[in-house]
C-alpha cells in the first residue's frame, strides 16, 4: 500500500435539521463518561466503485450531508460542544464538521488489500488523541477509481464503540430511507451519576511516540484450532468445561502468550517478579450486565474492564488463562454495577491503579477490546454495505482490538505495541504460522 495523501476540497459545518429543544440543551456527562479516555473513536467505511454505480461525488456528498442533518436531530449531543470542566455537553447545535477530500495516487483496492492502520488515520477528520470540544466529525474521501471511504470520529468522552456504530447505522438508514427511524436513549447520567473526579487522569496509557499498530488476520480454521488447544489445556478443570473458549478468549490467550514469549527477559523478569506485575485487561459491555438489561440503543459509555493477573510461571503457555479471564469477567455482575453507580470506591481503585502504572512502575498492562459481533458492516447509505471497515491506529501501547471480517468468520486483530516490541512480535514464527493477512479481502 502506498503512503496515503489526501487533498481537502471542501469543509462545511452540518447542523441538525431541527433545533434542539431548550430542555435538552444541557447533556450531563455520566461518571463513566468522566473516566473514559479523552480520545476519538474512529472508523473508515469503504465502498467500491461498483457499489457506487457511477453516482457522482456531488450526489453522494449531498445525500450524506442531508441525512446527517436529519440524524443529528435525533442524536442531538453529537452536534453540541463538550465542556469537560463543567461536566456537560452544550447542545446548542454548533454542528458537525463535514470534510471532503480527494485521495491522491492511490486506488481503494490498494488500501483494502494491504491495509496499514496508521495510514488510515489520513482518512478521518481528527487526530485521535488531539481531543477538542467537538463531539463528532465526518470525512468523505474520494478515490480516483471512483470508490469512496467515509471516515468518522466520535468522542470517547460521551460514547463507546457500540454507540458509535449504532449511530452510523441509524444515519445510513435515514439516508437509504428504509423507514427505520432511530430511537436512541440517553440515560447514562441518571444510571451513573457524575462525581468529583479531580486527581484522576483518564488518559493513562495514551502514547504519542514510539507506538506502531499493525493488522493481523486469523482465519476461521486457525481460530477453531486455537479454541480446541486452549479447551484441552483446561480439560482437567470442571469449571472450564462449561463451554469451549470463545473466539476472542482463544485469540487473547494466543496473542498474549506470543507477546510474552518474544518480549520477556527471563532473567530480569525473575529478579523483578515481586516488584512488577503483568495485568491483562478486557473491555466488557455493561448493557447485558445491568438489571434490567439495557437495550443496545442506550447511548453512552456503558463499558468497564476486567483485570486478570496471569501467573508468571504460566504466562508463556497460558495454562488456565481462559478460566482466569472468565472468572474476572464474571465479577462484573449486578453487584459490581451497583458499586460502580456509587462511583467513589471505583474511582479510588482507578487512582491507585494509575499510580502503580505511571509512578511506581509496578503494573505492566496489556489490553484487549473486541468489536466482534458489533454491527460494523450494516451501514448501507443506499449503495450497499461496506466492502471493508478499517480501524485507524490508536495511540495506546499494548492494545489489541478485534473485529470480524465481512465474510468467512475470520477475525482482524489490530495490535499496538512499542516499535521495539513489534519488531520481535511480528517476526515470531509461531505467530506467522497462524496469520493470513490476505484472508477475506475483497
Amino acid at each position: 500500500m502506498k503512503k496515503l495523501e489526501v487533498e481537502v476540497t471542501s469543509k462545511e459545518m452540518i447542523k441538525p435539521s431541527s433545533p434542539t429543544p431548550n430542555h435538552l440543551r444541557c447533556y450531563q456527562l455520566s461518571f463513566l463518561d468522566q473516566i473514559s479516555p479523552m480520545v476519538y473513536n474512529p472508523a473508515v467505511l469503504f465502498y467500491s466503485f461498483n457499489q457506487i454505480n457511477a453516482t457522482t461525488t456531488t450526489t453522494i456528498s449531498n445525500l450524506l450531508k442531508k441525512s446527517l442533518s436529519l440524524a443529528l436531530a435525533h442524536f442531538y449531543p453529537l452536534a453540541g460542544r463538550i465542556d469537560s470542566g463543567k461536566g456537560f455537553v452544550d447542545c446548542t447545535d454548533g454542528g458537525v464538521p463535514f470534510i471532503e477530500t480527494k485521495v491522491k495516487n492511490c486506488k481503494l483496492a490498494e488500501v483494502i488489500h494491504n491495509p496499514i492502520p496508521g495510514e488510515l488515520n489520513h482518512l478521518v477528520p481528527f487526530k485521535l488523541n488531539n481531543i477538542t470540544n467537538i463531539v463528532f466529525g465526518v470525512q468523505l474521501n474520494v478515490f480516483d477509481c471512483g470508490g469512496i471511504a467515509i471516515g468518522a470520529c466520535l468522542s470517547h468522552q460521551i460514547y463507546d464503540a457500540l454507540s458509535f456504530f449504532k449511530f452510523l447505522n441509524s444515519w445510513s438508514s435515514i439516508a437509504a430511507k428504509n423507514g427505520n427511524l432511530p430511537n436512541p436513549e440517553f440515560l447514562s447520567s441518571k444510571l451513573f451519576p457524575p462525581i468529583n473526579t479531580s486527581g484522576f487522569d483518564p488518559n493513562v496509557g495514551i502514547m504519542t511516540e514510539n507506538v506502531v499498530c499493525k493488522l493481523f488476520v486469523f482465519d476461521s480454521r486457525v481460530i477453531e484450532t486455537l479454541r480446541e488447544k486452549y479447551a484441552m489445556e483446561n480439560n482437567n478443570d470442571d469449571e472450564c468445561e462449561e463451554k469451549r473458549p470463545t473466539r476472542v478468549e482463544a485469540l487473547s490467550a494466543f496473542i498474549w502468550s506470543r507477546y510474552v514469549a518474544v518480549t520477556r527477559d527471563h532473567k530480569s523478569c525473575y529478579e523483578n517478579k515481586k516488584r512488577r506485575m503483568h495485568v491483562v485487561i478486557h473491555a466488557v459491555n455493561l448493557r447485558p450486565k445491568m438489571e434490567p438489561r439495557l437495550p443496545e440503543n442506550s447511548f453512552g459509555n456503558y463499558y468497564r474492564v476486567s483485570m486478570t493477573v496471569p501467573s508468571l510461571d504460566l504466562e508463556e503457555k497460558c495454562y488456565g488463562f481462559v478460566k482466569q479471564v472468565r472468572d474476572q469477567i464474571k465479577k462484573i455482575d449486578k453487584e459490581y454495577v451497583r458499586k460502580l453507580q456509587e462511583g467513589k470506591e471505583y474511582l479510588n481503585f482507578l487512582k491507585d491503579s494509575s499510580e502503580r502504572v505511571l509512578v511506581k512502575g509496578e503494573l505492566v498492562s496489556f489490553s484487549f477490546t473486541s468489536l466482534c459481533r458489533f454491527p460494523l458492516y450494516d451501514a448501507d447509505f443506499g449503495w450497499g454495505k461496506p466492502t471493508w471497515v478499517g480501524l485507524p491506529a490508536l495511540t495506546f501501547k499494548n492494545l489489541v482490538v478485534f473485529s470480524d471480517t465481512k465474510i468467512g468468520g475470520a477475525i482482524e486483530a489490530y495490535v499496538s505495541l512499542s516499535m521495539e516490541d513489534m519488531a520481535k512480535f511480528e517476526a515470531d514464527k509461531e505467530l506467522l504460522t497462524c496469520v493470513n493477512n490476505d484472508n477475506n479481502k475483497p
